[in-house]
């Protein structure tokens, strides 16, 4: 059976992304890094062995540089992110699949292959983000209480989704941490190399 790699983007809208890091460095800035966070997304992507489903957060856009002979392009559906990233799964799990989202630089296809393995010893895998979430969530089986009664974009949702899944008894494989990319001082604990005036 097929792995599947679900990846989760917001459409780079001008203003509409990065807004933590428009705060600090402007709205147009802010666009430049949240383009190259897509573009290094999309290349380690491409590397990876699964069917790769591609959600959008506002609108599918089929000409863009996301090749349609490599992603499988959906439209993110729900009220939070945690029902979009339930129905995603819902949608596209058939064996191991993996979520991640695009805020994080330093993913890269290695880590991805490694979770999907590590999927044949332990129920979930996840990889722990420095501002306390995660950006990368995998599973082998329908969990969707992972998805419910979290605080999205806090300081608590990794903690929450583990304590979701110690109450279900779930076996847990921990990739290393990495950094998402939402303030300057994220940048600055990143291997991304800023580049002003984009």
């Amino acid at each position: 059976m097929e792995n599947t790699l679900i990846i989760f983007i917001k459409n780079p809208i001008l203003g509409k992304v990065k807004s933590r890091l428009a705060l600090t460095i402007g709205k147009e800035n802010a666009l430049g890094i949240y383009l190259d966070l897509l573009e290094k997304t999309r290349r380690e992507t491409r590397k990876v062995n699964a069917k790769r489903m591609l959600y959008y957060s506002t609108y599918i856009d089929n000409n863009d540089e996301w090749n349609q002979r490599y992603f499988f392009k959906h439209l993110q559906k729900g009220k939070d992110l945690g029902e979009r990233m339930r129905n995603a799964f819902e949608e596209a799990l058939q064996y191991k699949t993996i979520i991640i989202g695009s805020d994080c630089y330093e993913i890269s296809s290695a880590i991805i292959e490694e979770a999907f393995l590590a999927l044949d010893k332990f129920d979930i895998v996840i990889g722990p983000a420095n501002d306390g979430g995660y950006y990368l969530l995998g599973t082998k089986s329908f969990y969707p209480s992972l998805f419910e009664n979290i605080d999205w974009s806090t300081e608590r949702v990794l903690q929450q989704t583990l304590d979701c899944a110690y109450r279900q008894n779930l076996s847990i494989a921990f990739l290393k941490e990495l950094v998402d990319l939402d303030t300057f001082s994220d940048i600055e604990k990143s291997s991304y190399k800023y580049k002003q005036n984009y």
